[in-house]
């Protein structure tokens, strides 16, 4: 039988300054991906220009409930849709492709994901989650 390790490492603690540091730097790389403006930016965060312009500059404390839960919407977006659109390209362009899918209703999903309600969010994580046959 094979003994196993403990894992020595503390856990991190997703309110603390350095995890919102991790998880913000993983936020710009999506950002730059997804070809987000400030404003976009902005809105999907559910924050004010200085604020985000105070987190570009490294001055991060711990985000509050409400950033952490958009941004796993938004990490689960990306997610899936590199799992549907395995090209990277076209997982990026899908967001701003019109969508004829009742819930978009014409519009693209990042215009959906831009009504500014944490519910905008979630109901295209959902949907991406369905068409890949997965859970929400």
């Amino acid at each position: 039988m094979v003994a196993l390790r403990k894992n020595t490492t503390p856990p991190v603690d997703p309110a603390s300054a350095a995890a919102a540091a991790a998880a913000l730097r993983t936020f710009w790389r999506l950002a730059d991906a997804w070809k987000l403006s400030v404003a976009e930016q902005m809105t999907l965060l559910g924050v004010g220009r200085s604020a985000l312009y105070q987190w570009k500059q490294g001055k991060v404390g711990p985000l509050d409930r409400h950033v952490l839960e958009r941004l796993s919407y938004l990490f689960g977006i990306y997610a899936a849709l590199q799992l549907l659109l395995p090209e990277r390209s076209r997982a990026d362009e899908w967001l701003r492709k019109p969508n004829s899918a009742p819930l978009f209703g014409g519009r693209s999903a990042l215009q959906r994901m831009l009504g500014g309600q944490v519910a905008d969010l979630y109901v295209v994580r959902q949907y991406l989650d369905a068409q890949r046959g997965g859970k929400a």
